[in-house]
C-alpha cells in the first residue's frame, strides 16, 4: 500500500490520517526543536510561525488545533514533513542491523522543517550546552526581544537581533555565544551567507556557506541544514554519533542511509544515547 496521508478540516481543527510514523514526544523532544512543551492533556504546544498552536493525537489521527486548511498547506505540511514516506526510509535502513534497531526504536521521529533563522540561532546557542540550558536561553531571548502573545513570546527576528550589540544580550546569559548570535543575525539579514545556495547547493557547499558565520562549525552548520532547511542529506556528528560510527560502522556511515543520512542520524542518536546510558538494555 502506497503512503497517502489524508487531510481534512473538522470544525476548527485539521485532522491528518494515514501517517504511521509520528510520535509527538519523539519528534518534539529529541533535540531538534527547543520550544515545544508537553501539556497536561497529552498534546504539545509551541509558538511557531508567530502563532501558538497545539498538536495532538485522537484515535490515531494527528490533530492540529485551531488551524484551517490554508494554514496547513502554507505551513504545517512542510513543518511536520507530512509528505515524506518514513516507512520506506525505515525499510531501506533495515539493510543494516544497527540502523534497523535504531529506526524501529525511534520510528516516531519526523524531521521538522523549522524557521531558518530560529534554527541557526538555536543551534549557535546549543554549542557546549545541554538541552535544559539551551531551552532556557532561547526562552530568555524570546522574552526580551520577541513579540508578546497571550501564550508567550515569538522568536525575535534576525533583523531585530542584527541591530543589537553582543552586550545587549547579557540578559539572556548566553556567554561567549552572544557575539556569534549577533554575527549570525547580521550575515543572515545582509545575505552575506547566500541562503539560496544553502538551500540548493551540494551539502559541502551549503555547509561552508553557513560556516562563514563566526562560531559556526561543522556540527552547527549541519544541524541548521537538517532542521531548518530540511536537508535530510546533512549528517550532524556529535560525540554520540562519532562514537557510534567508529564502533559500529568502522568509521563510515552505512550506504543504505545515502540521501537521508540526517533521518538515520536522528534514529541513531536516540538509540545510541539510550544504549550508552542503559548499558544492560
Amino acid at each position: 500500500m502506497s503512503y497517502d496521508p489524508q487531510v481534512k478540516q473538522v470544525e476548527n481543527n485539521i485532522v491528518i490520517s494515514g501517517v504511521e510514523h509520528f510520535d509527538l514526544k519523539q519528534t518534539f523532544d529529541c533535540g531538534q526543536a527547543f520550544r515545544w512543551q508537553e501539556l497536561s492533556d497529552g498534546t504539545w504546544g509551541a509558538i511557531v510561525s508567530e502563532k501558538y498552536r497545539r498538536v495532538g493525537f485522537c484515535e490515531g489521527d494527528i490533530v492540529i488545533y485551531n488551524c484551517d486548511i490554508n494554514e496547513y498547506e502554507a505551513f504545517w505540511k512542510e513543518y511536520l514533513d507530512i509528505d515524506r514516506d518514513y516507512g520506506a526510509i525505515i525499510e531501506k535502513l533495515s539493510e543494516n542491523d544497527i540502523l534497523k534497531n535504531a529506526a524501529n526504536e525511534n520510528k516516531g521521529i519526523r524531521i521538522l522543517k523549522q524557521d531558518k533563522w530560529e534554527t541557526l540561532c538555536s543551534f549557535i546557542i546549543s554549542q557546549n550546552n545541554n538541552i535544559p540550558r539551551i531551552k532556557a536561553i532561547v526562552e530568555r531571548l524570546c522574552e526580551h526581544f520577541g513579540e508578546k502573545l497571550t501564550e508567550g513570546y515569538t522568536f525575535p527576528t534576525a533583523e531585530k537581533i542584527a541591530a543589537l550589540e553582543p552586550e545587549d544580550l547579557s540578559s539572556i546569559r548566553a556567554g561567549f555565544r552572544a557575539r556569534y548570535i549577533i554575527d549570525g543575525a547580521r550575515k543572515f539579514v545582509s545575505n552575506e551567507i547566500n541562503r539560496n545556495l544553502v538551500e540548493t547547493a551540494d551539502i559541502d557547499t551549503a555547509r561552508n556557506e553557513l560556516m562563514k558565520i563566526k562560531g559556526v562549525g561543522v556540527k552547527v552548520a549541519d544541524c541548521t541544514l537538517l532542521f531548518g532547511y530540511n536537508r535530510v542529506d546533512a549528517l550532524p556528528k556529535d560525540v554520540w554519533i562519532k562514537r557510534a560510527i567508529e564502533q559500529f560502522f568502522d568509521g563510515e556511515f552505512p550506504s543504505c542511509a545515502s540521501g537521508f543520512e540526517g533521518i538515520a542520524q536522528q534514529y541513531l542518536f536516540n538509540y545510541i544515547r539510550n544504549l550508552y546510558e542503559n548499558p544492560t538494555k
